[in-house]
């Protein structure tokens, strides 16, 4: 008889021998001392501070947010009843949908239980609705988007990251009347560089490539609304497609795509069509959120200030921080056991939670620390994060001395999946 219990202890065992193995923190955070919480650890209950959490702007504590997830619950109860087509189209869902239309200039948009289901679905339908599509993907892509690729069905090539030439020789090759699909990032959060959005348009428009763009780091972020890059860099338009999350800066739970084809998904989706709707609840905060951050720049000021606190702070203290333009501050460490033990004696011995990024999630030999400030982490914040890190980079006699320098050619074959 086949061992089955004995397949699943390997692969586990497998994770444990490659330092893979991840544990998971029992966090409680603190209502109105973000980024304060407490960790329910073995020993009892301790308090921390956030550093590496994606609520990049702290609205999933804001008394806007609050309020209206607490209206809405009061007055339609905690759950959607169903999916969109059975029951689960509530008033607040359809109020987030028009609200994201409006926030990215497009026609519709179409709200999904996670930014990974909206990419996966949105991704492998939009190709498959295309004869004979081919699918053009950065190196870089998130999990969820190449997964939408792979599910797809259809025709790929991987183009190197953000490399317009290699992009461009591909798009050549393509016969023009063939469709053709660009999906890329605009914000790629684990080294933290910004694509050449406008460029990429360019090059979407020159050979007649749909163009899909991922913002679920940027939404709430950058730009006059916050709307993300693509505002930004005065190029939303020329985009097709527009995907975001309302998990990171707008702190509640969703995902979604903007755009003129959104019926066509809607109608065709199976991630869409048989999953339950988000919760009125949830719809009403995320509205909350987004129609604030439209109008106030003060949260992402706030945030921007801490960033270059935190960057200066820890480039003074030799710490080997990866340089990047934006709100991700990767610490490098390259060792996915050591990186695991610097996470560790953070909470530990000093009380700041940052989660060790490994392999899958980065290549091997690029293990870090992801570290993003937000604007509630003030100089005293900033200083004690910098004196722990010393403290730690010193006990696990890790080099101190200056900025990370990566290595000329960084692995993308896991990222590009195949």
């Amino acid at each position: 008889m086949f061992d089955y219990d004995g397949s699943f202890q390997s692969a586990i065992a497998a994770l444990k021998r490659e330092r893979r193995y991840r544990v998971f923190a029992d966090l409680e955070r603190k209502m109105g001392q973000f980024p304060h919480a407490f960790w329910n650890s073995p020993n009892g209950k301790h308090d921390v501070v956030f550093w590496c959490s994606n609520d990049y702007l702290g609205m999933g504590q804001h008394p806007k947010v609050i309020e209206a997830m607490c209206a809405a619950a009061l007055r339609m109860g905690a759950g959607a009843g169903g999916t969109r087509n059975i029951s689960g189209t509530n008033r607040a869902l359809v109020e987030l949908e028009a609200e994201l239309a409006e926030l990215h200039g497009k026609e519709s948009a179409l709200v999904f239980t996670s930014g990974y289901v909206s990419n996966h679905t949105g991704i492998a339908t939009i190709a498959r609705l295309l004869p004979d599509c081919l699918i053009l993907s950065d190196a870089l892509n998130h999990n969820s988007m190449i997964e939408g690729v792979r599910a797809a069905g259809c025709a790929k090539q991987i183009w190197r990251h953000n490399d317009l030439e290699h992009l461009e020789a591909l798009l050549s090759r393509a016969p023009p009347d063939r469709p053709k699909l660009i999906v890329f990032e605009s914000l790629y959060s684990m080294d933290g560089d910004v694509a050449p959005v406008g460029a990429i348009c360019d090059l979407g428009e020159r050979y007649g490539a749909m163009t899909y763009l991922d913002e679920v780091h940027a939404v709430g972020m950058y730009g006059s609304r916050g709307t993300g890059i693509a505002e930004r860099d005065g190029v939303m338009a020329r985009i097709d497609v527009i995907e975001g999350t309302l998990a990171k800066a707008f702190g509640t739970l969703g995902g979604y795509i903007a755009g003129a084809l959104v019926d066509a998904v809607r109608s065709h989706a199976p991630g869409f069509i048989f999953t339950t709707a988000l919760p009125p609840a949830v719809a009403a905060a995320a509205t909350a959120s987004i129609a604030h951050l439209k109008i106030s720049g003060a949260e992402r000021a706030g945030q921007r200030a801490a960033v270059a606190a935190t960057k200066a702070a820890l480039r003074e203290a030799g710490l080997p921080v990866l340089a990047t333009e934006t709100h991700i501050v990767p610490v490098m460490i390259g060792d996915p056991d050591l990186c695991k033990q610097a996470s560790d004696l953070l909470l530990e011995e000093h009380g700041i939670y940052v989660q060790p990024i490994n392999y899958p999630t980065v290549p091997r030999g690029t293990e870090r620390l992801r570290i993003t400030p937000t604007p509630a982490h003030d100089a005293r914040l900033v200083g004690q994060l910098a004196d722990a890190l010393v403290a730690v980079w010193r006990k696990l006699d890790l080099p101190l001395g200056g900025d990370y320098q990566p290595a000329e050619q960084r692995a993308h074959t896991v990222a590009a999946g195949g």
